[in-house]
């Protein structure tokens, strides 16, 4: 009896320390969800700041065909729009990674939370396992009082 409660009490230790490892994960999970928000704001603003300096670049260079000669300034831009779409490309690379590290929390959040369900059976199962023993002693020791008194009077 004393190590069916044992096993209880293991059972009901992991469960928290799984429930714990479940809200850790979960807050990260909703930490990871907030970096690919703000990694895809990031993303949209840079798109939006390429998309301008394209059509400025566009209409500079419809300029210099004219007559401008802005050529440094062309250069400039061009320059602007090279480091532009290098930085896009790191925010996606960074988007990309953060969505698999979510992925793979989400996978784990699944695996502990199986785990909690399996380790909650155990413990229900073991708590019916001692709640039968607890009453087959009380029967055991009723027939044994009865059996006590039934000598008594012998």
């Amino acid at each position: 009896m004393i190590s069916l409660r044992a096993e209880v009490d293991d059972a009901q230790a992991k469960n928290e320390e799984l429930q714990a490892k479940i809200k850790v994960l979960e807050q990260e999970n909703l930490q990871k969800e907030q970096e690919i928000t703000s990694l895809n704001h990031q993303k949209n603003l840079l798109d939006a700041e390429v998309e301008k300096l394209e059509t400025r670049l566009k209409e500079e260079k419809e300029a210099h065909v004219i007559g401008s000669n802005n050529s440094q300034e062309m250069q400039n831009l061009q320059r602007k729009v090279q480091l532009l779409e290098e930085e896009a490309e790191e925010a996606e690379k960074n988007l990309r990674e953060t969505n698999e590290k979510l992925r793979l929390t989400d996978v784990k959040a699944e695996h502990y939370e199986r785990k909690v369900a399996t380790i909650e059976a155990e413990k229900d199962t073991l708590e019916k396992k001692y709640e039968e023993t607890v009453e087959t002693s009380k029967k055991a020791a009723r027939e044994l009082e009865e059996l006590q008194t039934q000598l008594e009077s012998i």
